[in-house]
This record gives structure tokens, sequence and C-alpha cells, in this order.
């Protein structure tokens, strides 16, 4: 990649979710400066926690935390294994074995999740360490001159540009540079994942378990936010509801009202507990791009990278589905960035994910939106 000092490289990496932090530590570690935009007002992208209040019968408030991105993640090769092992060792995630309701089906590879500690965001915070860090800074525009990048988002020149947001989003910053990678990021589907999350009055029978996956309807993923790891225990009487949608219902009903969304999937809810929910706070997120398709037209490497160019894309749809695709996808780009590429290892890794994928995922069964939601 051309520089024209002899100082070490700047780049601007494009999205603070787990690729772009896993790319980002990297670099960091390497000597590189990071600038690290992101249109959101802090880290983590698709693995977010949101922070609610309600009040009480007294009219006192009370605080909610409510994951409503990733639920968790699985470690299935070698480099990931290692990684959440180490950050274990600091604290930065926990493994989480939640016990299944009666009525669920087979947690099957969700029976053992990682979660990041104390908050989602927390894990693509620490990996951000040392960067800089421009938040609610959307990019809508690259620009090229003299070896140089520009960004409409900031002030300052990059020596590369690193990609890590959904490919839909990438597709028109990369139009104007490189057009084959375009055409491929507009093939890269995606799928949807509406999220219903809130704090409700405890029922018996509701602490008894933390996880259900339910044999049909709507939600392919139910959860007590406040029995995962490091999460702040509820009010007496009161349980943390997060549910996420399958992606074909999501998919079916991505255009609809926010309210409309709201009402089905809590009568999903209360159908799957069997019983009625009193609900103390309520909301829903819709993720328009949650995961990669199963079954996407286009293959991909695990990143991309034009090192004359020094332009790079990484993410899931890359490195393969979930929290783990990503972290590799952001860490081979880098390793191409510093010349340090193994493409045998990479390619095997990723041959890894994508049989255990396979695996833990029938393709006659609906697959519900739930290891990466963004």
């Amino acid at each position: 990649m051309p520089s024209k000092t002899t100082s070490p490289p700047h780049a601007a990496v494009v999205g603070a979710g787990l690729a772009g932090a896993a790319c980002t530590q990297s670099l960091l570690a390497a000597g590189w400066n990071v600038t690290v935009f992101d249109k959101a007002r802090g880290p983590g992208g698709r693995l977010a926690t949101r922070r609610a209040s309600w009040r009480d019968t007294k009219g006192c408030e009370h605080a909610v935390a409510l994951d409503h991105g990733a639920p968790g993640f699985t470690a299935t090769t070698a480099p990931f294994q290692a990684e959440m092992a180490a950050l274990a060792e600091k604290g930065v995630v926990a493994l989480w074995q939640p016990r299944p309701a009666p009525q669920s089906q087979a947690l099957e590879e969700r029976a053992r999740l990682w979660v990041p500690t104390p908050s989602l965001p927390s894990l693509c915070a620490h990996l951000l360490q040392g960067a800089s860090a421009l938040w609610e800074r959307p990019v809508q525009s690259l620009r090229r001159s003299d070896g140089q990048w520009r960004l409409d988002a900031g002030r300052g020149q990059f020596d590369a540009v690193m990609l890590a947001i959904p490919p839909a989003q990438a597709e028109g910053l990369l139009a104007p540079h490189k057009a084959e990678w375009a055409q491929r990021a507009a093939l890269s589907m995606m799928q949807p994942c509406w999220t219903l999350m809130g704090a409700a009055s405890q029922e018996p029978g509701d602490t008894d378990w933390e996880a259900m996956v339910p044999a049909n309807g709507p939600l392919g993923w139910v959860a007590r936010n406040e029995a995962r790891p490091g999460r702040t225990p509820a009010h007496p009487g009161t349980v943390h509801w997060v549910a996420h949608a399958r992606a074909s219902w999501s998919r079916d009903h991505l255009e609809d009202s926010a309210l409309a969304v709201q009402e089905a999937l809590a009568d999903a809810l209360a159908t799957a507990l069997a019983h009625p929910i009193q609900w103390r706070s309520c909301a829903v997120h819709r993720w328009r791009y949650a995961l990669p398709h199963a079954h996407n037209p286009v293959p991909h490497p695990q990143a991309w990278w034009d090192g004359p160019l020094g332009l790079g894309v990484c993410g899931d749809f890359l490195g393969g589905a979930g929290a783990e695709g990503a972290w590799l996808s952001g860490k081979h780009l880098a390793a191409q960035a510093l010349g340090h590429d193994d493409g045998a290892a990479a390619a095997a890794a990723q041959t890894a994910l994508h049989a255990a994928a396979r695996l833990t995922t029938p393709a006659a069964k609906p697959s519900p939106a739930v290891h990466n939601v963004n």
C-alpha cells in the first residue's frame, strides 16, 4: 500500500461492529493509526444493548438494560476459541448455558453461548481501545486523490479505508472505486429481524428457565435478559424479555409499523409463555440487515483487499454468519493489509465455520435470526 511518508499508515475503519473492531485491533497492534467512523452513538453494531426505564405504582423509576442485538455466539474455529478464552480471563465475555423452557425446542448450538459483559457493546469497546472514534458520523461518500482517501464524514486524509458495514450500505461507497465489488455486494443478501423487548410482571414459572426456541409462530428465540451473565437483576416481581422474530416473518413484515409489529410479537410471546403479559415497558427494533442469507448466490473470500488502492471490505457476509464470521473477516482483512495473509488458513477457518453452520442449522428448518442482529 503506497504511503507518502515514513510515519505509520492511517486507516479509516467505517463501522464499529465486531468486524470493524477486530480489524482495528489488529491494525493498532501493528502500529497503525486508526480512526473509526460509525453512524451510531457508540460501538457495537449488531452487538447492541438498549436502555429504558419504567415506573412502579409508587412512582419510583427503574432502569432496564436489554440486549436487543445478538443473544450470544458460538466459537467453532481455533482462532476464535482462543480469543474467547483470552477475553473470558479478562472478564470481557462469559459463557452462558441457558436453562431451556420445558416447552422449548432443542437449543442446539445455542446451548452454550459466549456473551459480552456487562453489555453487548462492551466487547467492541474493548477491542477498539487505542483508536480514535467519531460517533454519529454516517459516511456517505469516499474520495481518493494523490494516493489518499477523504471521507465526507470527517476531516483528514487516510492511507486506507476499511468498510465494515452491511453489503447494501457498502455498495454505494464502493461503486465509484471498485465496480466489481459493488456488484458483488449488491448480490449479497441479508436477512432482517424484528426484535421485541421490555420489562413485564413476573408470572409463576417465568424464572424456572432462561431461554426458549418456540416450536412454531413468529418467534425464533426468547430469553430472560436478566438471566444472562453480568446483567443487572430484575426488580422483584419483574422479568426482562427479549424475543427475536424468525427471518421469514421479519421479511414478510419488514415495512409494517412498529406498533403493529409490537402487538403481533407481544401476542406471539404471550402464546409461547402460555399466559398474558403485563408489560411495564415494551418496544421493538427492526434490524434490516441481521444475518447473511444462508444461500448467497455469489461465493466470497473471507475479506476483500486492494493493496494499491488501499481499500478493503470485511463483515459476516464474507466471513460467515454470526459474530465469529464477522471477527474472522475483520482479522483476515487486517492480515491482508499488513501483508500477513495466510490464505490457506483463512480458507480452512471459513470452511470449518460453514460446516458448523450446516450441522447446526438444517436447511428444512426455518432459521431464526438469533446469532447476529444488526
